[in-house]
């Protein structure tokens, strides 16, 4: 166990109050200090809680992206629960395609897989899709009884995402619900801050499916390309671009998964911050030119995305603090986003602040390539609630969280208008 202040997991444990509400222990662990090492995350890792600190490890290349490794394998019980040769060449399969993925390589290689994708998320491409993503939202809105009260998450934020990026893949609708518990079981894998072997499990499962799923497609988009994702990455495979070892499904798996789950947190997240802002939604009702600063606000305040990991790539010393290579780094963005040096008066809602720039897309060579297809779903959505139902208001004063540190969303918001 590395030195910490003594009192850090003490006095800022992860509970169910912090999944509830994550920002007064962010607090606390800013005013611990800027570097903590903790027991509970992850078997043990440095947690970063500043703003500065936490852009610094996302750009600087002394901090990997390639951690996947011995977060797969420290999990507690991993030995017992992979027990055997088939289960064990399972699990290095799992292994192998998870840390495929282009968000956990580095330099080189992530630059050579983020090339091959960057042409499916080009800014213009994205402005050209809004017509369907307008026409998708009106599809869910058109059947949804407002009187009567629908729940918000079922009924729009989860369907919506994984029909925009479905489409953008090109794989049949009918399939959505598969989809959709697929990503599940990697949200309650990639954001447990202690994974256990039975999420470990379930994501093994899931994402070997999304494998086979894609691996399906190819051989009829490789006779007969498209203009959609997989067509292009089938494309850049032949060029060279993506390896032909299982990289390319690698890629739309975790498309399928990125694309899906962390913009439905940003349409609930959303929606929530401003239903409990009345005056903040009053303002966008009368002037929805707004929404853009708004949206914004929304990732700084509650991000779908709540800490990403890098691992120490060579030892460095922070803050007085030395960390050795090899060592886990969670970066909480979350807490980034409140930091009070970066922010002015980092609790309060405003739709109107443009001082500061949030982490919620991260920063650097792995900034979120999907952002800007985030950002249009939420735009759309949230104009299009607001013209249909200008008096719309919450149903539960409660609301029910998903219970995931790193990926934060709702697990239900009903609403109706008054």
């Amino acid at each position: 166990m590395r030195d910490f202040a003594p009192d850090a997991a003490d006095m800022a444990p992860f509970d169910a109050a912090f999944l509830h509400d994550p920002y007064p222990t962010y607090r606390r662990l800013r005013e611990t200090g800027p570097v903590l090492w903790r027991d509970d995350v992850f078997q043990g890792a440095w947690v970063l809680t500043r703003h500065a600190d936490i852009e610094l490890a996302l750009r600087d290349p002394r901090f990997s992206s390639q951690r996947t490794g011995g977060w797969v394998k420290r999990i507690p019980g991993v030995d017992a629960s992979f027990a055997g040769r088939r289960a064990q060449a399972g699990l290095d399969l799992f292994q192998r395609l998870f840390g495929s993925a282009m968000v956990f390589l580095d330099g080189d290689e992530h630059q050579r897989v983020r090339k091959a994708m960057a042409a499916g998320f080009h800014p213009t491409l994205i402005r050209t899709l809004r017509a369907d993503v307008e026409r998708l939202t009106d599809e869910l809105l058109d059947g949804l009884d407002a009187h009567a009260g629908f729940d918000f998450i079922a009924q729009v934020a989860r369907p919506l995402p994984s029909r925009v990026i479905g489409m953008m893949l090109g794989i049949a609708r009918k399939d959505e619900a598969r989809f959709m518990a697929w990503s599940d079981d990697l949200a309650a894998f990639i954001g447990a801050l202690q994974p256990t072997a039975e999420q470990l499990r379930a994501a093994q499962r899931s994402l070997l499916q999304m494998v086979r799923y894609f691996d399906a497609l190819l051989p009829a988009r490789r006779d007969a390309p498209g203009t959609d994702l997989v067509s292009r990455l089938l494309q850049a495979e032949a060029a060279g671009e993506l390896r032909a070892d299982g990289e390319l499904l690698a890629q739309c798996a975790m498309l399928l998964f990125a694309g899906h789950e962390t913009t439905r947190n940003l349409l609930g997240n959303g929606l929530y911050t401003l239903l409990t802002h009345p005056d903040s939604w009053a303002r966008l009702v009368a002037d929805e030119e707004g929404m853009t600063l708004a949206i914004r606000e929304l990732l700084r305040y509650d991000s779908p995305v709540q800490y990403t990991g890098r691992r120490v790539a060579t030892d460095l010393t922070l803050h007085g603090t030395t960390l050795k290579r090899g060592d886990l780094v969670i970066a909480l963005i979350g807490a980034a986003n409140r930091d009070p040096d970066r922010f002015a008066d980092p609790d309060t809602f405003d739709i109107t602040r443009r001082a500061g720039s949030h982490l919620s897309f991260g920063s650097g060579p792995h900034v979120c390539i999907g952002a800007g297809l985030s950002l249009l779903e939420a735009d759309v959505v949230l104009r299009a609630v607001l013209r249909r139902w200008p008096t719309l208001r919450l149903r539960d004063a409660a609301p029910r969280w998903n219970g995931i540190a790193g990926l934060r969303g709702l697990a239900a918001l009903p609403v109706s208008v008054s």
